[in-house]
């Protein structure tokens, strides 16, 4: 499993391509040779890069569900909608398909922010509408979230 740290500002140019920035591509070196997959975000007007290992966990996951439940079916569609397969070049940099670009709203500052596992790409706008504290007390959040009394071992 592989561990992101970091968030990044780049631009986006016209055709979509972005410079993956260099501590980020070096984060990514383990897994540059397996490509990426890249997909529309679930929560949020962002888009969501999945080294290939990653991607093929969450697969596996998927295809364990029964295809003969209609949510089940209408939500593998949904969540493989736009889903691309991409590579980061030998330049460093990641072409983002044009219709995913539109989706997430992308215009040309962007924000790349490792979310453990996965990168999400922002338009940067929406990046910093979206992760604004001002509603938000992240004591309280991190408590629901994290400071459960299970055993896992967490808090």
């Amino acid at each position: 499993m592989i561990n992101l740290i970091g968030t990044y500002e780049c631009k986006v140019d016209a055709k979509g391509r972005m410079l993956v920035p260099a501590d980020l591509k070096r984060q990514l070196s383990p897994v540059l040779q397996d490509g990426f997959v890249i997909k529309e975000g679930l929560f949020g007007s962002c888009l969501e890069l999945h080294p290939m290992s990653e991607w093929n966990e969450v697969t596996q996951k998927l295809n364990k569900l029964n295809r003969f439940k209609r949510e089940n079916v209408d939500f593998i569609r949904r969540f493989n909608k736009g889903v691309r397969m991409v590579e980061i070049d030998a330049a460093g940099r990641l072409l983002i398909p044009k219709d995913l670009v539109l989706s997430a709203g992308i215009k040309k500052e962007i924000v790349l922010s490792s979310s453990i596992n996965i990168v999400e790409i922002w338009d940067k706008e929406k990046y910093n509408a979206a992760t604004d504290d001002s509603g938000i007390d992240i004591g309280d959040l991190a408590e629901k979230v994290m400071g459960n009394d299970e055993g896992d071992g967490i808090s």
